[in-house]
């Protein structure tokens, strides 16, 4: 059953200013493509109206000799396409039941971050997505990865949420901080921001560790999405920035055979698999 907008309970018990509360200064840190018109599911009420982005930007990118991003595109525009720089923010999060600050720019050149957006607090769908990052978040750990999840609820909301029982439709104890967007400023500035609706659509980015977004997608409210996926994803990006004269190709994963990108090396790929 999708998401439906049952976030109004939970924040109206929570009135105050969530800038009241003071930083930890310790605490960890963190920051789309478009598609076609999304139908929105009939199960949320509403939400008629479709989603109307805006045009894809053209990304170019340049042929020569092979070198280490021969094959990683580089985007020109200033939408936070894959290949762009993800756009930076700084806002309020609750992490191990406290408020904090959450800035991305501080985790460049120290890890990766799997950046996911859900549209709200207290709803169905999203509390399965959310717990199944925080229940192998370790294996993210490993790979040197943050978990940030982002909605447009407030930090009390989340709070709420989180002291919350699993059986009730809560999230109990999370390993990662949930943002709080209240503004939509980070959810449009990633373009999965519903106009109109003021929620977000189900858009995950991961962000390499020179802070360069090198994987998105955006599923509409009623698709939640994959662990495994995300974190094979993740897996086949770290292999790539490792090994820049290799590609992985469809389903990839650890231990499996990659191929060079060229006419030489791939039929030896193909031969291999045939």
């Amino acid at each position: 059953m999708a998401c439906s907008a049952a976030t109004a309970t939970a924040t109206a018990l929570f009135s105050s200013n969530p800038s009241a509360f003071p930083a930890k200064s310790n605490a960890p840190t963190a920051s789309a493509p478009s598609s076609r018109n999304l139908a929105l599911p009939k199960s949320f009420v509403g939400l008629r109206k479709s989603f109307q982005p805006s045009a894809p930007r053209s990304i170019s990118s340049s042929r020569g000799a092979r070198s280490r991003r021969s094959f990683a595109v580089r985007a020109s525009s200033e939408l936070p396409l894959v290949g762009n720089v993800a756009p930076d923010f700084e806002a309020e999060a609750v992490f191990d039941q406290e408020f904090i600050k959450v800035k991305l720019s501080e985790y460049i050149g120290k890890k990766y971050v799997i950046l996911f957006f859900y549209p709200l607090d207290f709803t169905f769908v999203c509390p399965t997505e959310i717990t199944a990052f925080s229940d192998r978040y370790e294996e993210f750990k490993e790979l040197n990865t943050e978990v940030l999840g982002v909605s447009v609820d407030s930090v009390f909301s989340h709070l709420a949420w989180v002291q919350t029982d699993r059986k009730s439709g809560g999230l109990g104890d999370l390993q990662y901080p949930l943002v709080s967007d209240v503004t939509k400023s980070i959810s449009k500035s990633y373009g999965v921001l519903i106009p109109d609706q003021g929620i977000a659509l189900r858009g995950l980015f991961i962000i390499d560790k020179e802070g360069v977004i090198q994987h998105s997608t955006i599923n509409n409210l009623g698709i939640g999405r994959s662990v495994d996926e995300t974190k094979r994803t993740l897996q086949a990006l770290q292999y790539v920035q490792e090994n820049p004269d290799e590609v992985c190709p469809a389903g990839w994963k650890p231990g499996e055979k990659s191929m060079k990108p060229d006419p030489k090396g791939s039929k030896e790929y193909f031969s291999a698999i045939a």
